[in-house]
């Protein structure tokens, strides 16, 4: 039976929601595979996307960044904590290998954690690498001008290079100092078109705009309690919100999945995080997006949302009035070129293929 370790991010949740379809797909190639997540992100959130069993570890060998909120990064924050990690890289490495070595696993995927990655390599076991970013051209994005940079950059690309493969999910961020990186396509969950069952449950009529309010996994809050009712708009906002507006449900008055809301809505109101933008894509709905242009990110997936004509622009004044029924009107009137989500069946595909050398290699 193979053991895999799966080392997730913590920064939000859509780390977690990148990996958890490829580990589905894996697992329906590889059923009796042994699985161990290794994360601080809530165990119920993995047992909603993560299919069958798994062993739980509540520990995270990286941070990302340190935010204020989903949209604003403590940087002076961000910068001290690299350079407390990787003043100590070689101890933290070691700590990390005895750590993948106490699961007992055979192999390593990281999305996408440098130090799981070296972990991996001193403990001797096989490690993969999938996200849409990496943590080196971040903090080269932010940091570079440091003094401590050159070295943690050196050893943070040293990590990501030791990797067998990079997979890098369409849209991805350009990863120019690897050469060991694989595109696959798309990673989302496909929804399911509810809107006549949401309609009559929150008692809203067809010519009601449904929007699903998704700013990201820290939680921000938009000051929607003081937007202005009688727009023609029906906001579908998180139950910790609990907002007093006759135009806002909660989530959970809606019953449904996240992923229906999202096929179900006319739009989403978020930032550009890849889980969002693909999803939209994915699912034809468009994204209304708030600007986050010193996220390095942000200009690959913008890039690739508006090549599939799913993109709105939503500019930050426009939350502090909540007068959106221009920017919703057009998004209703976007026709969306779809995609297929079949990123992770390519990505479990090619793992499988290492697993199946690996056990030749080994007399299996």
């Amino acid at each position: 039976m193979t053991h895999l370790l799966a080392a997730i991010t913590p920064h939000g949740y859509g780390h977690a929601a990148q990996l958890a379809p490829v580990l589905n797909a894996l697992r329906e190639r590889v059923p009796d595979l042994s699985l161990t997540l290794a994360t601080t992100l809530p165990e119920y959130f993995l047992r909603e996307r993560i299919e069958g069993e798994f062993h739980y570890v509540r520990h995270a060998s990286d941070f990302g960044l340190v935010m204020h909120s989903a949209l604003k990064i403590d940087l002076d924050a961000s910068a001290a904590r690299y350079e407390q990690l990787h003043e100590s890289w070689s101890i933290q490495v070691t700590a990390e290998a005895q750590f993948i070595e106490r699961q007992q696993v055979d192999l390593v995927l990281s999305d996408v954690s440098c130090l799981s990655l070296a972990g991996a390599e001193e403990a001797g076991l096989p490690a993969f690498a999938l996200c849409s970013l990496n943590w080196a051209d971040v903090y080269r994005h932010y940091f570079q001008a440091r003094p401590e940079a050159t070295h943690i950059l050196a050893q943070m690309e040293a990590a990501y290079a030791s990797a067998r493969i990079f997979f890098c999910p369409q849209p991805s961020m350009p990863m120019a100092f690897l050469d060991n990186t694989t595109d696959v396509g798309p990673i989302a969950r496909r929804g399911n078109n509810c809107r006549e069952q949401i309609n009559e449950r929150l008692g809203l009529t067809s010519q009601t705009a449904l929007i699903l309010v998704a700013p990201g996994g820290v939680d921000t809050r938009f000051n929607i309690g003081h937007w202005p009712s009688g727009q023609g708009i029906h906001w579908l906002v998180s139950d910790n919100w609990q907002v007093e507006h006759p135009d806002v449900s909660s989530l959970s008055k809606a019953g449904m999945t996240f992923t229906d809301l999202l096929a179900s809505c006319d739009g989403v109101l978020g930032k550009c995080g890849y889980g969002t933008v693909v999803e939209c894509v994915v699912n034809a709905t468009p994204l209304l997006y708030i600007p986050r242009p010193d996220w390095p990110e942000e200009q690959s997936l913008l890039d690739w949302l508006e090549q599939h004509n799913a993109a709105i622009r939503v500019e930050s004044c426009r939350l502090e009035t909540g007068e959106l029924s221009g920017v919703v009107e057009q998004a209703r009137s976007l026709t969306i070129d779809a995609c297929e989500n079949n990123g992770a069946g390519q990505a479990a595909d090619i793992l499988l293929a290492n697993l199946h050398n690996r056990k030749t290699a080994h007399g299996g």
